[in-house]
C-alpha cells in the first residue's frame, strides 16, 4: 500500500499531460501495456478471496480497462467483475438530477418551482428554497441524519431492519420550522435534498422515482441491471454486498437505518451499465448540450462563501471539489477540468471522474470501505497520461 501511495503522489504529478494526449488514439500495443500496468497495480491490493473492486478506464468513447478484482460477497466467494452491481451510494446524484432535468425537458417541472409550490403541506421556511437549490446544495435545509440523531436521544427508532423511508424524511422535515441558512447564501451539501428530489419526480411524473429511472433512463439506454434498490422488493442482479473492517477483520455491513432512502444513494449499478451511462452523457442521448450544459455550470454564489462538504469526502478529492452543478461536482480551474462524485455508505465506496479535455472516464466500485475509491481513480488516471 505504501509504494501504491507513493505511484498516486507520482501519478497526480503526471496528469499535468493528460491533456495533451487525451486527444490522441491509443495504439493497441499502448493499451496493452497500460492494462498490465494497471493489472500491476490494482491485483495486489486485496486477496483473490476477500471483497474488493472494480475498474472500468474510458478514453473516447472506447474501453482502456475493466476488471474485478476480489469477491462479491464472502459466504459465496462469487469473483467480481464487469457486471457485478454495486450500491453507489451518492454516485446515484447523478441519475436523481437527470430524472429532474428529464421532467424540465418534459415541462412537467420548473427550476425555479418552490417545495411549498410542489408540497403544499411543507412549512414556511420552504416557499424560499427551489428545485435548482435542491439540485446544487444551496437550500440550507435541515439535514435528517441530524433529525433522526436528535430523536433517537430518547430511544432507537431506526435500524438497518427499520429503515427509514423517503416519506419519513420529509415528515421530519415538515416539523421543523426553518433552514440552516438562507436558500442561496451559502454552500452545503445535502442528503436532504436529494431525498426530496426524488420525492419531486414521484409527484411530477406519476410513477414511483424507481419506475422513472427505469422507464427514461436505465430502459432507453440499455442499462438491463441497473436499478433503484427497495428492499424486500427487487432482487440486485449479481449482486456485491458492503463489507467494512471491524476488530482487523472485513465483515458484512450491507445495509444501515438510511439504506432505504433513494434519491440520495439508493441505485445499484455495475461497470458495464455506467459504461452506457458515459456514452450516453458523451453522446447528449438523453438531453440536449444545451439542456445538459446546465448539469456542469457551477453555481454561483456570493464571494467568499464557503463550501461545506459532506464529512465522509475522501481526502484524496477534496482538492477537486471547486463547485458543483446538478449532480456532479466540478472543477473547471484546474489544468484539467473534470465532473466528477463520489459515494461512501455502509460497506461501499465508489468514485466516478470524468476529464473535460481528454475525454477520459475512469470509475471505481468498491464493496469494502477500507479502500480509497477516489485514490484508486485518481491512480488509473494518471497511469492514463504515463502511458
Amino acid at each position: 500500500m505504501r509504494q501504491f501511495l507513493g505511484a498516486l503522489l507520482l501519478g497526480c504529478a503526471a496528469l499535468m499531460v493528460l491533456g495533451v494526449k487525451g486527444q490522441q488514439t491509443m495504439p493497441a500495443a499502448r493499451t496493452d501495456e497500460l492494462g498490465n500496468r494497471l493489472e500491476g497495480a490494482f491485483a495486489g491490493l486485496v486477496q483473490a478471496d476477500s471483497p474488493g473492486f472494480a475498474v472500468l478506464v474510458k478514453r473516447d468513447g472506447g474501453v482502456l480497462f475493466r476488471r474485478g478484482f476480489g469477491v462479491r460477497d464472502l459466504r459465496s466467494k462469487a469473483r467480481i467483475d464487469a457486471r457485478t452491481d454495486f450500491r453507489l451510494a451518492s454516485c446515484s446524484k447523478q441519475f436523481t438530477a437527470m430524472a429532474i432535468m428529464l421532467l424540465v425537458h418534459d415541462q412537467k417541472l420548473r427550476y425555479d418551482e418552490t417545495l411549498t409550490q410542489i408540497f403544499p403541506e411543507f412549512p414556511g421556511y420552504g416557499k424560499s428554497i427551489t428545485v435548482r437549490n435542491l439540485l446544487n446544495h444551496t437550500s440550507g435545509l435541515p439535514d435528517y441524519e441530524e433529525l433522526m440523531a436528535e430523536i433517537e436521544k430518547k430511544g432507537l427508532i431506526w435500524s438497518a431492519e427499520r429503515q427509514i423511508t423517503d416519506q419519513e424524511v420529509l415528515q421530519l422535515l415538515r416539523r421543523e420550522s426553518q433552514g440552516k441558512f438562507a436558500p442561496g447564501s451559502r454552500w452545503e451539501y445535502s442528503n436532504s435534498g436529494y431525498v426530496l428530489l426524488g420525492l419531486i419526480v414521484a409527484e411530477r411524473s406519476g410513477q414511483s422515482f424507481a419506475e422513472f429511472l427505469k422507464q427514461r433512463i436505465f430502459a432507453p439506454l440499455a442499462m438491463a441491471d441497473s436499478l433503484v434498490f427497495r428492499k424486500g422488493k427487487d432482487q440486485v442482479p449479481g449482486r456485491a454486498y458492503g463489507h467494512s473492517r471491524q476488530n482487523g477483520a472485513l465483515v458484512e455491513t450491507d445495509q444501515s437505518s438510511t439504506s432505504a432512502t433513494q434519491g440520495d444513494g439508493g441505485v445499484y449499478s455495475n461497470l458495464e451499465d455506467l459504461g452506457r451511462w458515459d456514452d450516453a452523457l458523451r453522446h447528449h442521448t438523453l438531453l440536449s448540450p444545451g439542456e445538459f450544459a446546465l448539469a456542469i455550470s457551477p453555481v454561483q454564489l456570493p464571494a467568499g462563501t464557503e463550501q461545506k462538504l459532506a464529512q465522509d469526502a475522501p481526502d484524496s478529492l477534496r482538492a477537486l471539489a471547486a463547485s458543483y452543478g446538478f449532480g456532479w461536482f466540478l472543477d473547471r480551474t484546474s489544468p484539467h477540468p473534470l465532473m466528477w462524485h463520489y459515494g461512501d455508505t455502509m460497506g461501499f465506496k465508489s468514485a466516478v471522474l470524468r476529464y473535460f479535455d481528454s475525454d477520459l472516464t475512469v470509475i471505481v466500485l468498491s464493496n469494502r470501505t477500507d479502500l480509497d475509491a477516489g485514490a484508486l481513480a485518481l491512480e488509473a488516471a494518471a497511469m492514463v497520461s504515463r502511458n
